[in-house]
């Protein structure tokens, strides 16, 4: 019998908060389409539902800083948080960056769980079975909580780089590429922050 708030994938049933249950992990990314800074992953095992949790992309930045302290704070909640650095997204490109960063955030889980279910329509090699969920965090709470996760600590991050290299307006904008950060790229150069290998930052080096 399925309980609310277990979860199937097929004909398999993951309980959050049994303790002989199958354990289930949501993985999400952030910082793909950036211009600047790392990209980020977070994986996340809800032990019991957590009300609230919603795709990051939905929420107001408090809301996300509020969900994401609950988390960091919960017994119920484990998290593992990986990133690929600048110079590892140029040498890999950023889908190969992007699946190293969730291979990390995956190791450093405290647990491994049975079954990883990742947002989007690819899967990294992990070490347990994984599926690709298209929409997965609107659909998944362990997805929305890892999007929730990964999106703030990389805010975070982005705002301490914009405090330490002033001008790109990186604690706004991310390191997207925002008119203000493209003009502050042709104003102020390029630093060592950002994307070689993505095309306007390109532009800017070829003068």
């Amino acid at each position: 019998m399925v309980a609310a708030g277990d979860i199937c994938v097929g004909d398999e049933v993951f309980f959050r908060g049994a303790p002989n249950g199958r354990i289930l992990a949501g993985l999400d990314e952030v910082g793909r389409g950036p211009l600047a800074g790392p990209v980020m992953a977070a994986a996340v095992v809800l032990l019991k539902p957590m009300p609230g949790l919603a795709d990051s992309k939905t929420l107001s930045a408090r809301r996300r800083e509020c969900l994401a302290d609950a988390l960091h704070r919960s017994e119920d909640a484990l998290i593992g948080l990986g990133a690929a650095s600048i110079r590892e997204i140029d040498e890999l490109n950023i889908l190969g960056a992007t699946m190293l960063a969730m291979q990390r955030a995956m190791a450093h889980l405290p647990i491994r769980p049975d079954l990883a279910l990742i947002d989007g329509n690819r899967t990294p090699t992990l070490p347990c079975p994984a599926n690709a969920i298209v929409g997965g965090d609107r659909k998944v709470p362990a997805i929305a909580a890892a999007s929730i996760v990964a999106k703030v600590t990389r805010d975070k991050m982005m705002a301490e780089l914009d405090r330490r290299h002033p001008g790109y307006g990186w604690s706004k904008n991310a390191g997207y590429p925002t008119a203000e950060h493209r003009r502050a790229l042709q104003h102020l150069g390029v630093s060592r922050h950002h994307r070689l290998s993505f095309g306007p930052v390109k532009a800017v080096l070829s003068g």
